[in-house]
Protein backbone atom coordinates (compact mmCIF):
# COMPACT_ATOMS: atom_id res chain seq x y z
CA UNK A 1 0.00 0.00 0.00
CA UNK A 2 1.73 3.52 -1.25
CA UNK A 3 0.80 6.35 0.43
CA UNK A 4 1.16 9.03 -1.94
CA UNK A 5 0.22 12.71 -1.58
CA UNK A 6 1.95 13.92 -4.98
CA UNK A 7 -1.70 14.19 -6.97
CA UNK A 8 -3.06 16.32 -3.54
CA UNK A 9 -3.52 19.82 -5.49
CA UNK A 10 -3.12 21.94 -2.50
CA UNK A 11 0.51 20.38 -0.95
CA UNK A 12 -0.08 22.78 1.89
CA UNK A 13 -2.73 20.54 3.25
CA UNK A 14 -0.86 17.21 3.45
CA UNK A 15 -2.14 14.99 6.15
CA UNK A 16 1.00 12.98 7.39
CA UNK A 17 1.40 9.70 7.22
CA UNK A 18 1.16 8.70 11.07
CA UNK A 19 -2.14 10.76 11.11
CA UNK A 20 -3.34 9.32 7.96
CA UNK A 21 -2.48 5.53 9.58
CA UNK A 22 -4.02 6.94 13.24
CA UNK A 23 -7.79 7.92 10.77
CA UNK A 24 -7.56 5.01 8.75
CA UNK A 25 -7.50 2.55 12.32
CA UNK A 26 -10.26 4.50 14.09
CA UNK A 27 -12.17 5.86 11.51
CA UNK A 28 -15.73 5.06 12.10
CA UNK A 29 -16.98 4.50 8.40
CA UNK A 30 -16.03 4.66 5.25
CA UNK A 31 -17.44 5.70 2.07
CA UNK A 32 -17.05 2.47 -0.58
CA UNK A 33 -17.60 3.83 -4.01
CA UNK A 34 -17.32 1.78 -7.22
CA UNK A 35 -19.06 1.20 -10.90
CA UNK A 36 -22.63 -1.06 -10.56
CA UNK A 37 -23.38 -3.80 -12.82
CA UNK A 38 -25.23 -1.42 -15.03
CA UNK A 39 -22.39 0.96 -15.14
CA UNK A 40 -23.58 3.60 -13.02
CA UNK A 41 -21.73 5.17 -10.07
CA UNK A 42 -22.38 3.86 -6.52
CA UNK A 43 -21.43 4.75 -3.28
CA UNK A 44 -22.49 3.43 -0.17
CA UNK A 45 -21.26 4.36 3.40
CA UNK A 46 -19.92 0.88 5.75
CA UNK A 47 -18.42 -0.09 8.99
CA UNK A 48 -14.75 -1.28 7.90
CA UNK A 49 -11.96 -2.46 9.63
CA UNK A 50 -7.83 -2.21 8.72
CA UNK A 51 -5.87 -5.06 9.57
CA UNK A 52 -2.81 -2.99 9.34
CA UNK A 53 -1.46 -4.14 6.40
CA UNK A 54 -3.09 -3.36 2.84
CA UNK A 55 -6.07 -4.86 3.51
CA UNK A 56 -9.67 -3.27 4.75
CA UNK A 57 -12.42 -5.77 5.28
CA UNK A 58 -16.18 -4.74 5.10
CA UNK A 59 -19.43 -7.06 6.24
CA UNK A 60 -22.26 -7.52 4.34
CA UNK A 61 -25.08 -9.67 3.43
CA UNK A 62 -24.71 -12.08 1.41
CA UNK A 63 -26.26 -10.76 -1.96
CA UNK A 64 -26.83 -7.30 -2.96
CA UNK A 65 -25.73 -4.75 -5.16
CA UNK A 66 -22.25 -4.22 -3.48
CA UNK A 67 -21.95 -7.84 -4.61
CA UNK A 68 -22.62 -7.10 -7.88
CA UNK A 69 -20.86 -3.81 -8.57
CA UNK A 70 -18.04 -6.02 -7.12
CA UNK A 71 -18.75 -9.04 -9.67
CA UNK A 72 -18.75 -6.24 -12.51
CA UNK A 73 -16.50 -4.23 -12.11
CA UNK A 74 -13.89 -4.91 -8.54
CA UNK A 75 -11.94 -1.35 -8.84
CA UNK A 76 -12.57 0.66 -6.30
CA UNK A 77 -12.11 3.50 -4.12
CA UNK A 78 -12.63 3.93 0.02
CA UNK A 79 -12.92 7.49 1.74
CA UNK A 80 -12.70 7.88 5.70
CA UNK A 81 -13.24 11.36 6.78
CA UNK A 82 -12.47 12.15 10.88
CA UNK A 83 -12.55 15.16 12.90
CA UNK A 84 -14.77 18.53 10.77
CA UNK A 85 -15.78 21.45 12.33
CA UNK A 86 -17.42 24.49 10.61
CA UNK A 87 -15.67 27.41 11.24
CA UNK A 88 -18.73 29.34 10.15
CA UNK A 89 -16.99 33.01 10.58
CA UNK A 90 -14.43 32.08 8.29
CA UNK A 91 -16.47 30.19 5.52
CA UNK A 92 -14.62 27.27 5.54
CA UNK A 93 -14.52 23.45 7.56
CA UNK A 94 -11.81 22.23 9.29
CA UNK A 95 -11.15 18.33 8.08
CA UNK A 96 -9.29 15.31 7.86
CA UNK A 97 -9.42 12.79 5.29
CA UNK A 98 -8.03 9.65 3.80
CA UNK A 99 -9.05 8.20 0.05
CA UNK A 100 -7.39 5.28 -1.08
CA UNK A 101 -8.05 2.80 -4.58
CA UNK A 102 -7.80 -0.81 -5.04
CA UNK A 103 -9.26 -3.60 -6.05
CA UNK A 104 -12.56 -5.68 -3.97
CA UNK A 105 -13.09 -9.20 -3.88
CA UNK A 106 -15.31 -11.61 -2.54
CA UNK A 107 -15.50 -15.49 -1.67
CA UNK A 108 -12.85 -15.51 0.67
CA UNK A 109 -11.76 -18.79 1.97
CA UNK A 110 -13.36 -19.53 5.48
CA UNK A 111 -10.68 -18.47 8.29
CA UNK A 112 -10.30 -15.67 6.39
CA UNK A 113 -13.59 -14.72 6.67
CA UNK A 114 -14.01 -15.50 10.57
CA UNK A 115 -10.77 -13.67 11.20
CA UNK A 116 -11.99 -10.64 9.68
CA UNK A 117 -15.66 -10.31 11.50
CA UNK A 118 -13.13 -11.16 14.63
CA UNK A 119 -11.10 -7.94 13.66
CA UNK A 120 -14.61 -6.01 13.15
CA UNK A 121 -15.76 -7.14 16.96
CA UNK A 122 -12.76 -5.88 18.23
CA UNK A 123 -12.64 -2.87 16.70
CA UNK A 124 -16.76 -1.76 17.33
CA UNK A 125 -17.48 -4.10 20.44
CA UNK A 126 -14.51 -5.10 22.17
CA UNK A 127 -16.40 -5.12 25.26
CA UNK A 128 -18.90 -7.33 23.80
CA UNK A 129 -16.08 -9.55 22.03
CA UNK A 130 -17.10 -13.64 23.81
CA UNK A 131 -21.19 -11.99 22.94
CA UNK A 132 -19.94 -11.06 19.31
CA UNK A 133 -17.84 -14.27 18.50
CA UNK A 134 -21.03 -16.17 19.40
CA UNK A 135 -23.03 -13.88 17.24
CA UNK A 136 -20.99 -14.27 14.59
CA UNK A 137 -20.88 -17.94 14.48
CA UNK A 138 -24.26 -18.00 14.61
CA UNK A 139 -24.46 -15.44 11.30
CA UNK A 140 -21.95 -16.87 9.44
CA UNK A 141 -23.69 -18.65 6.89
CA UNK A 142 -25.94 -15.59 5.97
CA UNK A 143 -22.65 -13.34 6.19
CA UNK A 144 -20.41 -11.97 3.12
CA UNK A 145 -16.61 -10.12 3.94
CA UNK A 146 -15.38 -7.87 0.94
CA UNK A 147 -11.59 -7.61 1.16
CA UNK A 148 -10.57 -4.48 0.04
CA UNK A 149 -6.91 -4.55 -1.53
CA UNK A 150 -5.20 -1.08 -1.29
CA UNK A 151 -2.70 -0.06 -3.88
CA UNK A 152 -2.65 3.39 -2.94
CA UNK A 153 -4.16 5.88 -1.08
CA UNK A 154 -3.34 9.52 0.14
CA UNK A 155 -4.28 11.79 3.10
CA UNK A 156 -5.61 15.59 3.44
CA UNK A 157 -6.54 18.24 5.69
CA UNK A 158 -7.37 21.76 6.50
CA UNK A 159 -6.23 23.30 9.79
CA UNK A 160 -8.28 26.39 11.33
CA UNK A 161 -7.40 28.31 14.15
CA UNK A 162 -11.38 29.13 16.06
CA UNK A 163 -11.86 32.21 17.33
CA UNK A 164 -12.51 32.69 20.91
CA UNK A 165 -16.04 34.01 21.45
Amino acid sequence: MIYDNQTIRRQDRLLPQAEAEELLQKGEYGVLSMVDESGKPYGIPVNYVWDGTDILYIHCAPEGRKLRSIAAHPEISFCVAGHTRVAPDKFTTAYESVVLTGTASTGLPEEERRKALELLIEKYSSDFKETGLKYAEKSFHRTEIIRLKIDRWSGKCKRVTFSAK
